[in-house]
């Protein structure tokens, strides 16, 4: 039997190589595609939606929070300003450099540690404009504004972890008011420079009304977000259930102990690794006090920071429940008071509470 010359053996090959790629390529394409059963919001209304990442299904890698977030961008017409802690999504990276490449401003301020990551470095040979954050501490928003329009925001972090593998909220909000809040806060980062303490406390519309409810928004360190949040966990008569990554904070752990000892239920989760690695959680005094409060149950993180108060207010946003969230950090923080969108929130802290240990 003759044998296949060499230079049809490699040509064989190279074909074989290429229809490899090319069906990789639209597999990766279709992974980041949000499909209906997998990227159901917890609400959905016009001016408030939220997304919640699945970790247990992380494996598929398509749909949920990322793939809602890739859609939106794709959609702007005018304008994507966005401010991250990291960011490493591709199909995020690419949805912004098409955007560019579009028309579309596009403009960035990420926390320096991170501003290296390959993704990122390709926004930036794509002519996209970076601001790298110049405090010694943490610029740990996550946030997005598009088409001055609708602002994304929450916990997850823009990287793949954050939205497969860790426990996460995805929250959009459409609200003039709110826009303005963000926008001054990307402005004042990203124009002026200003991050941490040289942050100035100038938020327009702390207080917004919403279509069902009504809400509040500051941004640390500038805004005394600590002394808002306690006001806020202060009003619970009934439950508090709370979603915690990093909590070290003395003031919010005493006032959960004084309304447990009130008669309200407190519940809640931990994220494991935290605990273990944070002085002065306060994990391990609630515990004590008899307080149901867990280590979460997920081999990623558990990032959220949430507490959710009588089932008609949530608290959510960049903001560990941390001196230096507080007092070093930028940071921002939404009190929702808005009985649909706390439902959903609840429901996330039980299944939580209910997969802890």
């Amino acid at each position: 039997m003759t044998s296949i010359p060499l230079r049809w053996r490699l040509l064989l090959l190279a074909l074989i190589w290429t229809a490899a790629l090319t069906f990789a390529a639209r597999q990766d394409w279709r992974l980041w595609h949000a499909l209906p059963e997998e990227a159901a919001a917890a609400l959905l209304q016009p001016d408030v939606a939220v997304w919640f990442t699945a970790p247990q299904s992380a494996q598929t890698y398509r749909g949920g929070p990322a793939a809602e977030l890739v859609s939106a961008l794709e959609q702007a017409r005018l304008s994507i300003d966005l401010v991250a802690y990291s960011l490493d999504l591709w199909p995020l990276r690419d949805a912004l450099i098409a955007a560019h490449q579009r028309g579309v401003r596009v403009r960035l301020v990420l926390e320096a540690d991170n501003a290296d990551a390959p993704e990122v470095l390709a926004l930036q040979q794509a002519g996209i404009p970076l601001q790298a954050d110049t405090n010694p501490a943490l610029m740990h928003h996550k946030f997005v504004i598009v088409d001055g329009e609708e602002v994304w925001g929450g916990s997850m972090n823009l990287t793949l972890e954050g939205a497969y593998h860790d426990n996460n909220n995805l929250l959009r909000l459409r609200n003039p008011q709110v826009v303005a809040d963000f926008q001054r806060e990307f402005d004042e980062m990203f124009a002026a420079g200003r991050f941490g303490p040289a942050s100035s406390p100038d938020t327009p519309f702390p207080t917004f009304t919403l279509a069902e409810g009504r809400g509040e928004v500051y941004f640390s360190p500038d805004d005394g977000v600590l002394t808002h949040l306690l006001e806020t966990v202060d009003e619970a008569q009934q439950e508090i259930c709370l979603l915690a990554f990093s909590f070290t904070s003395d003031a919010l752990g005493d006032l959960l102990l004084q309304k447990a000892a009130a008669g309200v239920r407190v519940q809640g989760v931990f994220d494991e690794g935290q605990v273990h690695s944070n002085r002065g959680s306060e994990y391990g005094r609630l515990r004590a006090a008899g307080l149901n409060v867990r280590l979460d149950g997920n081999p990623g993180l558990m990032h959220h920071k949430v507490i959710v108060i009588d089932g008609e207010t949530v608290i959510t946003g960049s903001y560990n429940f941390s001196a230096s969230a507080e007092t070093k950090n930028d940071e921002n923080l939404l009190i929702l008071h808005h009985s649909a969108l706390a439902a959903a929130y609840q429901a996330e802290c039980e299944q939580l509470v209910a997969q802890g240990k």
